[in-house]
């Protein structure tokens, strides 16, 4: 009885023994397995988040394809039926059919659906003449090749467009409304994106973003700030940074190339840049189309002003053409930012008062705040020399308008004794995307100085506000 009670014993030490052994082995085996894959691959969890989130964010490009959001288009002219594509399947490959590599999960995370994006040509002041352009030379050849078909290869989209101008008058909005309208895949590309520690992995997030834009094509890569990325190269370069330059322009040459049907690739790289200058060349070779985006003239000051106050409460005397011919100067940004100052002015009398008359603040009625007038845009005016500061800008508008017209005359005149040197300033203005008013900038930047002169004395006199805003 003892022996048999013993054996069992045994049997049930060894029958422990061999479980714990073997739950040993196999949670050594999954720890060591872990940590096998880690230093194999250290950067495997962020590659897989990266896979999760492409494809959600593809999955929402689906839905843009088969214009399942038709009504998200925003307050762009898509409707218009002179741009807009929305609310029509566009051709392509289905993105859950696709199959991406790690770097193209990486570069699929930029991608923007066109519904995603609020911003209209209808919401941009001015600019006519470019908004037109881009729809015949970049939109159109995207979205409906089959109209250029008889002269494809020379009809094609444009390898590359570039923006450029000062900063703040409109060239990343511009390019967010051709995506919106364009409706074409929009990869907003940014230097982090490209910016890898490995040796080889920036030249291979490049190779993905051509590669993915093929696949989701019409496409359109944006870079802004542009120089930053593909800036000149020079012998000091880093050894990384050259590397990277010449793995873009080598792909970017292969867009130019027909796909397995023989028709052009629809894959545009656009840019926008405050600094022309310092672009290699190299780059600007492969952006035929470059447009100059120059501060607002007036009419374009005007535009932007109403578009700014949109619905805002407005005073019955507010004078938003004194205001924009005043404003001589501003971008687009700092009419915006001035028109927000000018937008305190009432509230914050209001608080004043309310704040003295003892009232607690969830008294306030939005109601009674007055509208915007004209003297919150120069909120250092004196009060007593408002009225002859008020005189005296009426005076500046009409010397401005007086001004232009004489010169307006003189270079009518002029051209009509010279009509070869007014076809060539003519072609020159036009190769540089000229805005309106002629020269890009506008009678009221540089030609309104000579008709000031008279009132330079008298201007010293009164506080600058006057006549350039506080933004």
């Amino acid at each position: 009885m003892a022996d048999r009670k013993r054996v069992t014993d045994y049997v049930m030490d060894i029958a422990i023994l061999a479980g714990m052994a073997a739950t040993m082995y196999f949670v050594s085996r999954n720890i060591l397995s872990s940590l096998a894959t880690h230093f194999a691959d250290p950067d495997k969890e962020k590659h897989d988040q990266a896979r999760l989130k492409a494809q959600a964010n593809l999955q929402r490009l689906l839905k843009s394809r088969e214009g399942e959001e038709p009504g998200s288009g925003g307050s762009g002219s898509g409707g218009d039926g002179n741009g807009g594509t929305h609310g029509r399947r566009r051709s392509g490959p289905r993105p859950e059919a696709m199959e991406l590599n790690e770097y193209e999960n990486i570069i699929a995370l930029e991608v923007v659906p066109p519904e995603d994006i609020a911003v209209g040509f209808d919401d941009i002041g001015g600019l006519d003449d470019i908004i037109e352009e881009l729809k015949e030379s970049v939109i159109y050849p995207l979205t409906m090749p089959h109209l250029y078909s008889h002269a494809a290869p020379l009809l094609a989209a444009p390898s590359g467009v570039l923006l450029y101008g000062p900063p703040g008058c409109g060239k990343t909005m511009l390019a967010k409304a051709l995506a919106h309208e364009s409706g074409a895949s929009f990869i907003n590309l940014h230097i982090s994106t490209l910016t890898e520690k490995w040796y080889g992995d920036s030249n291979k997030l490049v190779r993905a973003v051509f590669s993915l834009a093929r696949k989701l094509q019409p496409a359109i890569i944006f870079i802004d700030e542009i120089d930053a990325v593909l800036g000149t190269r020079w012998s000091g370069e880093h050894e990384a940074s050259g590397m990277v330059k010449a793995e873009f322009m080598t792909l970017w040459d292969g867009l130019t190339s027909s796909n397995a049907a023989g028709l052009p690739s629809r894959i545009v790289v656009l840019g926008a840049t405050n600094r022309i200058h310092e672009i290699d060349e190299a780059i600007l070779r492969r952006m035929p189309k470059k447009f100059s985006v120059p501060l607002p003239g007036v009419r374009q000051r005007r535009r932007i002003l109403q578009l700014v106050l949109g619905e805002t409460k407005r005073d019955p005397d507010f004078d938003v053409d004194l205001v924009a011919e005043v404003a001589n100067g501003l971008s687009g940004s700092d009419l915006k930012e001035m028109c927000r100052d000018a937008a305190m002015m009432p509230m914050r009398e209001y608080l004043r008062a309310h704040k003295a008359s003892g009232k607690s603040v969830a008294q306030i009625n939005p109601a009674d705040i007055r509208g915007i007038r004209t003297d919150d845009f120069f909120p250092h005016v004196d009060a007593r020399n408002h009225s002859q500061s008020q005189a005296l800008a009426n005076r500046r508008v009409r010397a401005s308008r007086a001004g232009a017209a004489e010169k307006s005359s003189r270079r009518h005149r002029s051209q009509q004794s010279t009509p070869a040197s007014a076809a060539r300033t003519s072609t020159a203005s036009s190769s540089h995307g000229g805005n309106e008013n002629g020269n890009g900038n506008g009678h009221d930047v540089d030609d309104d100085n000579d008709a000031y002169e008279d009132l330079d004395e008298e201007l010293d006199k009164q506080p600058a506000t006057v006549v350039q805003p506080s933004v």
